[in-house]
């Protein structure tokens, strides 16, 4: 609850600045306020607050969360000096709304309660829909915007209609009593209807096929700097709910839902890398990238134990240095080129070098090769999982070794095209080399030694 406060009265100041034309300055005050926050996150919740715990209980596994998000969110300001150059008139507005954003997230880190639940997605989504049409001149973003909106609200439909019909069948919203009564009616047509229509509208939420059909097309349309926002923290936030919910609120009647589950992941994998390959577009291709390891993160579920929570962390954060270390360079790369297509790409390599090593140290990461945070996230998922889905795995793998191929696709043309169009004049500023050599250390620092994630968060 601390942290909300924190974030809260940063957001608000971040906005004011934009009133008295201070605008410039939106971006310092929120580096300032989440590095607070930050701080806050570390120390015990004051006592003050435990009267909230019905509805909202900030744990251990939320100060996690909290925490991971904190830090991704950091990098991504530290990028906006530059990203958000041609937005001087709204960059007030723009960290504002990212930061009303992820005050969304740490709710949804921290409900016991379906309402805080549904109020977290909602604060979570509604600046996501004007963000990603931000950029008002860009009839992409501005369709970007609409569609991402309507079918938002289409799934939000989902997720009321599912509370509804569970607090039909419980006569609470609370999630403990809510799993009482999955233990004891795991088979009630009415509460598994309602898990159903929630499970759908979660779906969306972290982009699983075939409810993903939104993902290309607005995290194409959107800003990048607020594409990666959406692929790293937005994900964080929408993937433990989804786990929570599912595993707290419906434990009781999970061989109700788990084999449609099962699917959805199937689907997910096989689809979102399939596209992947037929992509020409780098940001296409990340939109593509994210919604397959939606499908890898969806075998949290399967074999789950004591330390499926800590798995799902370490997946997450590694995810999200690598989503950051790739859209640091295409947010360079299209600001100097008008464009995101692996053409654009050719001969960076020459021309800064350093972007293109976090680029490619981030794509090997996503794809799970060994000595990267990748990887180590991707085993300890996949080992979870081979204990009641061992198929499923066995899918996973054939999806990563499809996906190897449209990552070296955009390293190909970095590292091996001796010719360069980029200018030598045209260069990245030091807080983003500062941010690439961050990046690259820690990928490879967590992945040789995985237990520097526990030291980071002080597990």
């Amino acid at each position: 609850m601390s942290v909300l406060v924190v974030l809260f009265l940063t957001a608000v100041l971040a906005l004011f600045s934009g009133v008295y034309n201070q605008g410039k300055f939106a971006r310092y005050i929120g580096i300032l306020g989440l590095l607070v926050a930050l701080c806050v996150s570390f120390s015990p919740e004051l006592a003050f607050f435990n009267q909230y715990k019905s509805m909202f209980d900030f744990n251990e596994n939320a100060a996690l969360f909290t925490k991971i998000s904190l830090v991704v969110t950091l990098l991504i300001f530290f990028l906006g000096g530059f990203a958000f150059n041609n937005h001087r008139s709204h960059q007030s507005e723009l960290y504002s709304l990212m930061l009303f954003s992820l005050i969304g997230a740490v709710i949804l880190f921290s409900f016991t309660n379906l309402v805080t639940l549904f109020l977290g997605i909602e604060i979570l989504s509604i600046p996501l829909y004007v963000m990603a049409g931000s950029n008002k001149t860009d009839l992409r973003s501005n369709e970007a915007s609409i569609k991402y909106f309507l079918m938002g609200a289409f799934a939000t439909g989902f997720l009321l209609f599912g509370i509804a019909l569970i607090y039909g069948s419980t006569g609470s919203f609370d999630v403990h009593v809510i799993n009482t009564f999955s233990v004891a009616n795991p088979k009630d047509l009415m509460f598994v209807m309602g898990i159903m229509l929630m499970l759908v509208a979660m779906a969306f939420k972290v982009s699983l096929a075939p409810f993903h059909m939104w993902s290309p097309d607005v995290y194409q349309g959107a800003p990048s700097l607020i594409t990666a926002f959406m692929a790293s923290v937005v994900k964080i936030a929408a993937f433990f709910a989804f786990f929570k919910v599912m595993n707290l609120a419906f434990a009781g009647s999970i061989k109700e839902w788990i084999n449609i589950l099962g699917v959805l992941v199937i689907i997910t994998l096989l689809l979102a890398n399939a596209m992947g390959l037929a992509q020409t577009n780098a940001k296409r291709m990340l939109a593509y990238s994210s919604v397959s390891h939606a499908g890898y993160l969806g075998l949290i579920f399967f074999g789950a134990n004591s330390l499926s929570v800590y798995n799902l962390a370490f997946y997450l954060f590694a995810y999200s240095l690598a989503t950051v270390g790739v859209f640091m360079t295409l947010i360079w790369v299209e600001k100097l080129k008008r464009e995101t297509s692996f053409e654009a790409f050719k001969g960076l390599a020459k021309s800064e070098p350093l972007l293109a090593v976090v680029t490619a140290v981030s794509l090997l990461s996503m794809a799970g090769i060994p000595l990267t945070a990748g990887f180590v996230a991707k085993f300890n998922i996949f080992a979870q999982a081979m204990n009641g889905a061992a198929f499923l795995v066995l899918i996973a793998v054939i999806g990563s070794a499809l996906s190897i191929a449209y990552y070296l696709n955009l390293i190909i043309s970095m590292f091996f095209h001796t010719e360069t169009t980029f200018k030598s004049s045209e260069k990245v500023s030091i807080t983003y080399n500062i941010i690439a050599v961050f990046i690259i250390v820690a990928i490879l620092a967590i992945g040789i030694y995985p237990d520097l994630f526990k030291v980071q968060f002080g597990l």
